[in-house]
């Protein structure tokens, strides 16, 4: 036998999975604390609140 048995792979899946997600989370975070970005989510927040009487 190969030695690669489902508690094996699913071990390694699950493994990995967490590191994948782990590292796209912290890429996320870190777009979204960007000092260069801080300015366009202030303006993007404000949008909703923004009157649309000009329409």
């Amino acid at each position: 036998m190969s030695g690669l048995t489902y508690e094996t792979v699913a071990a390694f899946a699950q493994q990995g999975g967490t590191i994948y997600f782990g590292l796209i989370f912290m890429g996320g975070l870190a777009y979204a604390l960007w000092p260069r970005n801080k300015e366009a989510f202030r303006r993007l927040a404000q949008l909703p609140l923004e009157d649309d009487d000009h329409v």
